[in-house]
């Protein structure tokens, strides 16, 4: 992959484009794994949601877009997203493993 500054063409950013698609995916995957392990831990279906810990990642995450001079609005939709997706996956996770679910 070249880095966008030596692209010759939109063909070259396409490339670089789907290349870093795919580590984004294959990330967004690694992260699943974690989930999944963080609920062995939960003891209870709030500690599964953790608005807490929810809201202190958006606005965690709201600096991090800042810093790479990204839109923080946009970062903190995409985030909500993946937050809402995984936290149902923790929850069916936790369901179906923890002694402590209903």
């Amino acid at each position: 992959m070249k880095p966008p500054e030596e692209c010759a063409n939109v063909e070259d950013v396409r490339k670089g484009i789907d290349a870093l698609d795919r580590r984004i995916v294959a990330l967004i995957g690694e992260r699943s794994r974690y989930v999944s392990a963080a609920a062995r831990f939960k003891t209870s279906a709030s500690s599964v949601r953790a608005a807490g810990r929810q809201r202190a990642m958006i606005e965690e995450r709201r600096g991090w877009a800042k810093e790479e001079r990204l839109n923080p609005e946009v970062i903190e939709d995409i985030y909500k997203t993946l937050i809402s997706y995984f936290v149902s996956r923790e929850m069916e996770d936790w369901q179906n493993t923890s002694p402590n679910s209903p």
